[in-house]
């Protein structure tokens, strides 16, 4: 994986199938240049036709023997030793070079993998098994060779061609010659037809069958490639036609084969077939009619100028004749034909030239005289006799013609398909082309009216117009309206023979015309493919032209025909005259002889004026005459009177006609006009009948209205002018219009059929009526009456309680099995929708009623479908099983498209009703009878598909490939649909894909799983190209859906081979020339499967499975190896990669060719390892390799440094096709950036990724050593021009939201309707593909605004411009959305990176340049929208990640400095920015906030900003201003915010809001810092006006402080919401006075003693632990804490300046007295917890606060208070001077909560126990050391509270009349009782403990760490060094040395002492002094103790004063090291203490 890509041979990779695909699929796989460079090396192949793979030889077996061999593009192969014996093997099978079957041996490997399933379960070896795989493939392969050359002949002709370009290049190489390349053909072709076979081929008979088949169908192939020779190629010269024709005849058109006995199945006769027709093709085509045709094609001259055609060579001709003339077999009658023109034309140039040359002289000699005379008996020339010999009925030449229009694969794909016929492009333009000449050759030749058999004539013709796809017929049907129409009447002869019988005999003129509108094929033609009606009924130029051709023609007839009974013509009221004969001429001559003699009103509606001369047509002396009138009228009328006569007839009444007659009020000297019927002119109906007629005028309707509205509109404009048919004879109504006839003929005709249930149903007039409505839609003014109609009538969907006639109608055809009438009705029902999506535009919002009556139209139609149909078809009975592929594709296409013209997931959207209630049937409430027939047809396809191609019915096997893909469609849109609605749980659909053998028994016998046949369909390149991208699709759209199930299953479970399916994933995604979607949507699958599937993933990572030997050895074997041969299909020793990291990995040595030809592709690859490398825990094995290897992450460096250039044009101004595509200009530039920056982007995140997985390998070494991922790119991080570049494209915004804008501006005006929410693209957001159809969906547009389209339209200019602002924003999102993945990309890399660069000074600089930049772009950011937020929000995120890097420093350059106030300027600009408010987003206002991110840098600034503040001279003046402007903006901010968010948090419990609560507070509290707030005043009055202070309070009241009630959120963050937020809030305000005092007025104390834990609190059941959380902290005890330390802290600053306070507090401190007792009642023998010494310190500091607050005036309630405080806190001095002085006994004490604490206290028990000594070594026990840290803290605390109540600064300052003697409560003596309150002893035996660790610690480096910063004893504790330490040891001594010398004073000065005071028990130690006793008996127990108190006084003065002094002394000098150690000077109490000692106590005694 590590070595760089070896070259690949394109010989191996690309198979000739393959190319073939390419070429005739336009280049979509691969550009010119690349199919040149694929087919340069196969030149010299393709150019041989008789040997291409060569023949074995010596030479090339010793290359395969060496182990090395060459191929022809130049490429070395290495080849295994296993592999020389299945490549021997094959070259003695086939015949062919050694060096060629190692080509054909790897290219079959490669692209088909090996066989092994199909050798196990054959009896043959591995050798034979492998040989007899590859045979098929062989045979492919030469087939596909000879193909090759047909799409590059095509490709040649047409410049438009994708391939003309490759065709240019390669055919002038590969044909040098053509006339010797025709020849070399035809060689080929002749040598095949006598080659025998070889021995080991014929010993068994089907192989030899097997290989004469092959041959057959490799003639049929050169064949074609002959035709296509002389097409576009090679000239007609003589000898080339002459060798073509001798050939043809000699060979019997193919037949005469030496092998044929091998071929007498019908297969053979099959091919033997086409072998003839191809000929016939050839024959003709050679011969060049049209240009014989032509004036001037034939040249009669010695020396013409054109010798390149075969004419102008005598010899040749001559030639031609004899072989014409020698055979009259039936099946040469076209080439005879063909030549009888030819010479026709000859001797009409013969006449013309007066001097013929002496060579053609004796050819029309010898060749034109019939029996020595150039004309017959009878005077006709010889051509028109041999015209007349060949159309002889007995000689069959139209029956020929025939035949091979409606029977030849070369003309009908649907045989082609059905019989897998060989021809390579059936039914090709070419093909007919030929045909028509010879056709129209037939009619120039012969008059119209001579054709013997002109019934069989029309039917030809019909058959060659019409009978085919749309898009082969076309061209000819344009090229005979526009050329051939006008080039003389015998070309039109027969339409003029059609028109003068019209309308007596109207089928024939119908007919024909309706073939002439290119429509073709009709839906009831049994030839009809009926794969793609869409497809065959677009819209093209031709078809326009050809359908306004016929319009046009038969808008104006110039004759009308009609029947006259001869007694008409006589008598005195004739009405018709026979004209005599007049001046010598007859009327015969002049071919008018009647005329009439009353103006007649003709059916039409039309009139004829009297005198009008007519042509008798018919014989005289019958009892009946036809005269053609010469009167121009209206075909259409005409039509739409047969329609309307046929409606009255069928619906109202039946009438002769002959006894009406209108009455006329007109003047009685004028003529009256008499109304002629239609049975009056004897119509003539034929077999047809009237049905068959109707029939025939509504496909000619369809024909020319279908897809063209315009024509539409010209059409019934014409039906609807002029005078009303006659058939309509209520003159007081309307006649009927088209719309109306079509519907009641269609109801008319569904009643009959449903009343006569015997009789077959009316199927082609129903299925025709159908079809003219579902034209008639694309009309809008005629689209409103279908809709009424159907609405208004039952007899097609029913209602809700009458099913309709159409239910009964249906059902009849489930008899016959054949279903024209259903899959007509599901055509007009998906017009219907497609119709009313489209025309929303135009109903909404003026008709909302119309729009209602589509919707219930349309659903009535999803009902009937889907209860009538879609649960029911699958187990009908069908006569053609492609009818039941055909009737389940359409049902799932409607139902697909609803779905996506309107997703369920979108609100308001149109046709809401319906899109649910198939959602409901498919979804939400689906059923097993609705989801059977999705999931069964799916599953059970694969092995349908097999045995119709087994059964060689190709037919019906594209028909299911059609039906599979509409399926997969539907499944997918199903799931996305799923996934957009958030529906919890598996859906029905997801169960049965999930499930084992779902395919139903009508399908397969054998059950299959469907996840398994989905992988099959990935990777079967037999079933097209929309399968398997369309299967890939849905997988991913189920592992997708399924990620949001609680236990998702995983896909290897349904996989029958697993490792098979990976490895053709794997095959799939390496592959250069599979589609590139398809790659691309396997990538995306397989990066999916690694985060959703572990199982999956891991086969794909590895490639294998491991299993444990089956042996039972413990042992672990691959399960994929096997004794196969190695796949070496590479061109290197590496075999093929395995797994898709190798293969990914691979195509990543070739990442610069895809960043400039397919970055799509680079960054599928590039998602894919990302997706790994964010689960590289799970492989850390297959991953390592690669991490270690230096070269790919070179690559990947250079990725990120490949210039991205600047970003392309978004606004679209035209608009191009690109592979039938419409595209804007610039989507393929936007496009090719936007996903080369997400190539960037998924290379940064693999950095980084890499980082964090190098630091979760390596743990703590990984700080030390840096990861190879970040060593590639350190250079790129420290370069400051690079680095400064990247930030910049990733900090960029391209966002437009001008076009959203205008986009709203022009809907508003012009389409109101249309929403963007309307277009959302359902896809997700990982299938999408960038460019302008991104976001919304442009097909979903043009599809609403085709109504708009015509240039005639108003809003036409309105249409387009709203494309392209779609199509804008598509590209403008598509650039914005990359924006942001590199963005994103860049955070996440540089705070990984951050542990590297932080402290780097340069690093540092650079970064705060860059902030400083960004920052103000962003705060300069005036565009607005919910996009431009999120992209202004990863922006900030990205600010956010430099200044991470950048942090805090302790000297800031002036640079430095600089950059960061302009950061804070541009800050304060964020802030205040109006588009993109901070405050906005607070509120919701975005889809994605980024307010969070502007928290966290006000934090930053604030925090630098204070520490700038501290140091002189470092701001000046104007940074001090830019400083207050950034913090009035700030607090500002946080202020209102916190206000929203408390108001919040009192309605819901959310996550969000309380992070949102956390930044909060942590910004407000930095901001509101004295060293750059001095003045509250601003905070403070925002405080007031939003009220924030009491917002908090009723949230903190409401609060549950414990988070039981959301148990299992607590456990998951293990703490509530909000109490800590809140909490820390007060702390702020707390530690400011004016805050505290704002705190106290606003009721801070209500507030802490009304609250959820004021119970508990007050009865002292605060505990540490709770059993729901036992690894953590209690939450309750934690608030309760805080709340403590807040009171204490609103005490202490408020000091005495609110006496008020005092009282509250006293009544907060007795409330709360059983806590409080509980805590400070605390002794050695109770467990301790770091929990209980905070809640112990925060108590304390509580009475600190309040005893410093005591007024001079004295308040007896706070004295008791403190007094009982004062006896407690000396009984737990006591306790905690024992634990201090035995700190291993404190150390069994500890109980840890946490698992952190646990893990350190182990650590220190495990470094710890061998020693005893009593001052602990804080290097070696720091979490110890921490503990007794926070001991030596609270008993600091504990004395300073004790000082403060004693007012022991009075003694030391003071007079001694005035110290406070009665607070001398140290006992003075050295006896130090654990039970007893603290003595003087006690408080000596703590000094000289605490002295003893400050030696140590002063021994250590002030910084030196003690505990480690991943572990904190409290949230809010920095990790602690000896600094610290000291300073907390330091002013313990101190506060023991003050207390004490002040207490001894005291004591010593006391008049008299009380021996209580000594012996108070732990009874008496009370918070409040509750001793009741009298004063008389106190005083007497004090005058029994007199004597006592005079001996202690005597001993204190030696022992107490010499111990305390010795204290002193000790302590002197090492206060002073502390001080050095520290290097700041303090204030040295001792010497102090010391004077005073001397003074107040030694001296005096």
């Amino acid at each position: 994986m590590s070595a760089g890509p070896s070259k690949r041979s394109n010989l191996i990779d690309v198979t000739y199938q393959q190319i073939h695909a390419n070429l005739i699929g336009g280049l979509v796989v691969t550009s010119p240049d690349q199919t040149i460079e694929v087919l340069r090396p196969r030149v010299s192949q393709l150019r041989n036709l008789s040997e291409p793979y060569g023949k074995p030889s010596g030479v090339s077996r010793k290359k395969i023997e060496s182990g090395s061999a060459t191929l022809r593009d130049g490429v070395s192969i290495t080849i295994e030793e296993e592999e020389k014996q299945f490549i021997f093997a094959i070259s003695k099978k086939f015949q062919i070079d050694e060096v060629e079957a190692l080509i054909l041996f790897r290219s079959y490997l490669y692209n088909e993998g090996f066989p092994a399933p199909a050798i196990a379960d054959s009896d043959l070896s591995l050798m034979e098994g492998v040989v007899e795989a590859i045979t098929p493939f062989f045979f492919a392969e030469c087939l596909s060779r000879l193909r090759v050359l047909i799409p590059l002949f095509r490709a040649h002709e047409s410049s438009e061609d994708p391939a003309h370009e490759a065709a240019a290049t390669l055919l002038p190489e590969i044909i040098p010659d053509g006339r010797s390349f025709a020849d070399s053909v035809i060689s080929e072709y002749l040598q095949r037809t006598k080659i025998e076979l070889w021995d080991s081929v014929r010993i068994e008979p089907r192989t030899a069958s097997r290989w004469a088949k092959q041959n057959y169908r490799e003639q049929v192939v050169l064949l074609e490639v002959l035709f296509w020779t002389m097409w576009s190629v090679v000239p007609c010269e003589g000898p080339l036609v002459v060798r073509i024709f001798e050939a043809a005849y000699d060979t019997n058109l193919g037949s005469l084969q030496h092998n044929s006995t091998l071929m007498m199945d019908e297969e053979g006769l099959h091919l033997q077939n086409d072998n003839a027709a191809l000929w016939i093709l050839i024959t003709v085509e050679v011969l060049e009619l049209e240009r014989v045709a032509d004036p001037g094609g034939i040249e009669m001259s010695d020396d013409p100028v054109d010798k390149d055609i075969y004419t102008s060579s005598p010899e040749c001709l001559k030639r031609i004749h004899e072989i014409v003339s020698s055979n009259g077999n039936s099946q040469f009658a076209c080439a005879y034909m063909a030549w009888t023109f030819v010479l026709s034309r000859l001797t009409a140039i013969a006449a013309e030239v007066k001097d013929i040359p002496d060579d053609y002289r004796s050819f029309l000699q010898s060749t034109l005289q019939h029996e020595g005379r150039p004309y017959s008996k009878s005077g006709e020339p010889v051509h028109l006799l041999m015209a007349k010999t060949c159309l002889n009925p007995d000689v069959g030449f139209f029956k020929l013609l025939l035949n091979l229009l409606t029977d030849s694969p070369v003309f009908v794909c649907s045989v082609a398909w059905k019989t897998d016929r060989v021809i390579t492009d059936p039914n090709a333009l070419a093909f007919r082309s030929v045909m028509k000449g010879l056709l129209i050759a037939v009619l120039e030749l012969v008059p119209v009216e001579l054709v013997p058999d002109l019934d069989v004539l029309v039917e030809v013709w019909i058959a060659l117009f019409s009978r085919s796809e749309s898009a082969s017929v076309t061209g000819i049907c344009k090229q005979y309206w526009q050329n051939d129409w006008n080039r003389g009447i015998a070309r039109r002869a027969i339409f003029d023979l059609a028109r003068s019988r019209f309308p007596v005999q109207p089928r024939p003129l119908i007919r024909l015309l309706q073939a002439m509108t290119a429509f073709g094929f009709l839906d009831t033609d049994p030839l009809s493919t009926t794969d793609d009606p869409e497809g065959d009924f677009a819209v093209v130029e031709e078809r326009e032209i050809c359908s306004r051709h016929v319009f046009s023609y038969l808008q104006k007839l110039p004759t009308y025909t009609q029947v006259v009974p001869i007694s008409a013509c006589t008598g005195a009221h004739a009405l018709y005259e026979k004209i005599p004969e007049r001046y010598g001429s007859s009327s015969a001559s002049l071919g008018f002889n009647y005329s009439n003699q009353r103006p007649l009103r003709l059916p039409g509606g039309s009139t004829l004026p009297p005198k009008t001369l007519g042509r008798l047509l018919s014989g005289e002396g019958a009892d009946l005459v036809v005269i053609c009138w010469q009167h121009e009228h209206s075909g259409w009328k005409v039509l739409l009177e047969i329609l309307t006569d046929y409606v009255y007839r069928k619906r109202m009444y039946s009438s002769s006609g002959g006894g009406y007659k209108d009455v006329s009020f007109g003047p009685r000297g004028m003529a009256q006009v008499v109304t002629v019927r239609l049975e009056d002119i004897g119509m003539e109906l034929g077999q047809a009948g009237d049905d068959g007629v109707v029939t025939g005028i509504l496909d000619l309707v369809r024909s020319v209205i279908q897809d063209n509205p315009s024509l539409v509109l010209d059409l019934l404009r014409t039906l609807e002018s002029g005078d009303p048919v006659v058939s309509h004879t209520m003159t007081e109504a309307q006649p009927p219009d088209l719309v109306q006839l079509t519907t009641m003929i269609l109801e008319e005709a569904l009643t009959r059929s449903a009343s006569q249930p015997k009789i077959r149903p009316r199927a082609e007039l129903i299925t025709s009526a159908m079809s003219v409505l579902s034209a008639l839609l694309q009309l809008p003014l005629y689209s409103n009456r279908v809709w009424l109609f159907l609405r208004s009538s039952s007899a097609l969907f029913g209602t809700d309680r009458n099913v309709g006639f159409a239910s009964a109608v249906l059902a009849a055809e489930r008899i016959t099995g054949h279903y024209t009438m259903t899959l007509g009705l599901l055509h007009l029902v998906q017009q219907l929708f497609r119709e009313a999506s489209s025309s929303l535009l135009t109903v909404l919002p003026e008709n909302a009623r119309l729009q209602q009556v589509k919707e219930e139209v349309l659903l009535r139609a999803a009902r009937f479908v889907h209860a009538e149909i879609w649960i029911e078809y699958v187990g009908w009975k069908y006569a053609q099983i492609g009818d039941r592929f055909e009737i389940g594709k359409r049902v799932a296409a409607f139902y697909a498209e609803v779905l996506e013209h309107s997703p369920p997931s979108i609100k308001d959207i149109p046709f809401s009703a319906l899109s649910r209630a198939v959602a409901d049937a498919l979804l939400y409430k689906a059923t097993m009878s609705t989801i059977n027939p999705l999931v069964s047809s799916m599953a059970g396809a694969g092995v349908v598909l097999g045995q119709l191609y087994a059964s060689h019915r190709y037919g019906d096997a594209k028909r299911l490939n059609y039906l599979l893909e509409s399926h997969l469609r539907l499944i997918r849109v199903v799931l996305n649909c799923k996934q957009k609605t958030s529906t919890s749980g598996t859906c029905l659909l997801e169960q049965v894909l999930c499930s084992s053998g779902n395919a139903s028994a009508s399908m397969s016998r054998s059950k299959s799983d469907p996840i398994d046949v989905l992988f099959s369909y990935v990777g079967d390149r037999g079933s097209g190209v929309v399968v398997p991208l369309e299967a890939t699709r849905v997988l991913f759209a189920l592992c997708s859906s399924l990620r949001s199930t609680p236990q998702p299953p995983s896909f290897i479970a349904h996989l029958s081979n697993p490792e098979a399916v990976v490895a053709s994933l794997v095959r799939i995604v390496q592959h250069p020339y599979d589609e590139l979607s398809l790659r691309n949507g396997v990538w995306s699958f397989i990066s999916l499967a690694v985060v959703s599937d572990p199982a999956l993933a891991s086969l794909f990572v590895t490639g294998k499975f491991r299993l444990p030997d089956i042996k039972g050895k413990g042992k672990v074997t691959d399960a994929n190896k096997s004794s196969e041969p190695k796949d070496t299909s590479t061109s290197s020793n590496a075999t093929k990669p395995a797994s898709a990291i190798e293969a990914a990995s691979e195509m990543l040595g070739n990442w610069h060719e895809l960043w400039e030809m397919n970055p799509q592709l680079l960054a599928s690859v590039l998602r894919f390892l990302n997706v790994v490398w964010q689960h590289g825990l799970e492989h850390r094995s297959v991953l390592q390799p690669t991490r270690q290897d230096p070269k790919f992450w070179e690559r990947l460096v250079l990725i990120i440094v490949e210039e991205l250039g600047p970003h392309p044009d978004c606004r679209v101004d035209s608009f191009l096709q690109v592979d039938g595509v419409r595209r804007s200009r610039f989507h393929e530039a936007v496009s090719a950036h936007a996903y080369r920056t997400v190539v960037k982007a998924h290379v940064l995140q693999i950095i980084a990724l890499d980082m964090e997985l190098d630091a979760k390998f390596n743990g703590a070494a990984s700080s030390t050593e840096k990861p190879h991922s970040y060593r590639a790119i350190e250079n790129v991080l420290k370069n400051e021009d690079q680095v400064s570049e990247y930030v910049a494209e990733a900090a960029s915004c391209v966002f437009d939201p001008i076009l959203h804008d205008e986009f709203t501006e022009l809907v508003k005006v012009d389409f109101p309707a249309l929403t963007m929410d309307q277009l959302q693209s359902q896809e997700p957001i990982l299938e999408r593909e960038f460019g302008d159809d991104f976001t919304f969906s442009t097909y979903l547009l043009r599809f609403r605004l085709q109504p708009f389209r015509f240039p005639r339209d108003a809003l036409a200019e309105q249409a387009d411009e709203i494309e392209k602002i779609v199509s804008s924003i598509n590209l403008n999102l598509s650039l914005s959305h990359s924006q942001i993945g590199l963005a994103q990309a860049w955070q996440l890399l540089l705070r990984r990176s951050t542990p590297f660069l932080r402290g780097v000074d340069s690093v540092r600089s650079v970064f705060l340049g860059m902030v400083a930049t960004i920052s103000g772009d962003a705060a300069a950011e005036k565009r607005s929208g919910d996009m431009m937020a999120t992209m202004h929000g990863e922006r900030l995120s990205l600010l956010l990640s430099l200044i991470e890097v950048a942090w805090f420093s302790t000297n800031d350059k002036k640079e430095e400095v600089q950059h960061f106030i302009t950061f804070v300027k541009n800050l304060s600009g964020i802030i205040q920015n109006q588009t993109l408010s901070p405050a906005r987003s607070f509120l919701g206002s975005f889809t994605v906030p980024f307010h969070r991110a502007v928290l966290q840098m006000i934090y930053f600034c604030a925090r630098h900003c204070r520490n700038l503040a501290r140091r002189p001279k470092v701001l000046q003046a104007d940074h001090r201003l830019t400083i207050a402007s950034f913090l009035e903006a700030s607090l500002a901010l946080t202020i209102d915010a916190l206000r929203v968010v408390f108001d919040l948090a009192r309605s819901r419990l959310d996550v969000e809001l309380d992070q949102d609560m956390e930044l909060l507070v942590a910004a407000f509290e930095q901001c509101i810092g004295p060293e750059i707030s001095p003045s509250s005043t601003f905070w403070l009055t925002r405080c007031q006006e939003t009220d924030v202070i009491r917002a908090s309070f009723e949230l903190f009241v409401k609060m549950d402080f414990s988070g039981l009630s959301e148990l299992a959120l607590l456990r998951a963050r293990r703490r509530p919401l909000y109490a800590t937020h809140v909490l820390g809030f007060h702390t702020a305000l707390a530690s400011t006075q004016s805050g505290a005092e704002r705190l106290a007025s606003e009721g801070l104390l209500v507030a802490y003693t009304n609250n959820q834990l004021t119970t508990t609190i007050g009865r002292g059941l605060i505990d540490v632990v709770i059993p729901e959380l036992p690894v953590d902290r209690n939450p309750a005890h934690r608030s309760y804490c805080a709340m403590m330390s807040i009171v204490a802290g609103v005490t202490t600053s408020l000091s005495r300046q609110n006496h008020y306070l005092d009282a509250e507090v006293c009544g907060f401190v007795q409330l709360f007295g059983d806590q409080i007792a509980r805590t400070l009642s605390w002794t050695v023998g109770d467990p301790l917890t770091l929990a209980l010494v905070e809640e112990m310190e925060k108590t304390v500091n509580l009475f600190y606060g309040l005893a410093a607050s005591v007024s001079s005036a004295n308040n007896d309630t706070i004295e008791k208070v403190l007094r009982g405080f004062s006896t407690s806190a000396l009984l737990l001095l006591q306790q905690l001077n024992y634990a201090l002085t035995h700190p291993n006994h404190l150390e069994s004490l500890l109980e840890p909560i946490t698992a952190e604490e646990r893990q350190q206290l182990e650590k220190d028990a495990r470094t710890s126990t061998s020693q005893a000594s009593e001052v602990i070594d804080p290097t070696k026990r720091p979490f110890l050391t921490s503990v007794v840290h926070k001991l030596f803290r609270l008993t600091s605390s504990l004395l300073s509270t004790l000082i403060t109540i004693s007012n022991a600064e009075k003694v030391l300052i003071g007079d001694q009349e005035d110290w406070p003697v009665k607070e001398a409560l140290v006992y003075p003596h050295s006896k130090v009782v654990v039970g007893e309150r603290a003595s003087l002893g006690t408080l000596l035996e703590l000094g000289n403990c605490t002295l003893d660790v400050l030696r140590l610690l002063s021994g250590h480096p002030a910084g030196q760490a003690i505990t480690s910063a991943s572990f904190s004893l409290s949230t809010y504790d920095k990790p602690l060094d000896v600094r610290d330490a000291i300073r907390t040891a330091r002013q313990n001594l101190e506060g023991v040395l003050f207390y004490a010398v002040t207490q001894l004073a005291m004591w010593l000065s006391k008049p008299e002492f009380d021996p209580r005071s000594g012996d108070m028990d732990m009874e008496d130690a009370t918070i409040v002094d509750r001793d009741d006793r009298s004063v008389n008996e106190r005083r007497s127990v004090r005058r029994t103790s007199l004597t006592l108190a005079e001996r202690l006084r005597r001993g204190m003065t030696g022992e107490m004063v010499a111990d305390l002094q010795s204290l002193l002394n000790k302590s002197k000098p090492v206060i002073v090291k502390t001080d050095e150690v520290l290097g700041v000077k303090g204030i040295d109490l001792t010497p102090i203490l010391s004077v005073f000692l001397q003074q107040r106590i030694v001296a005096p005694v």
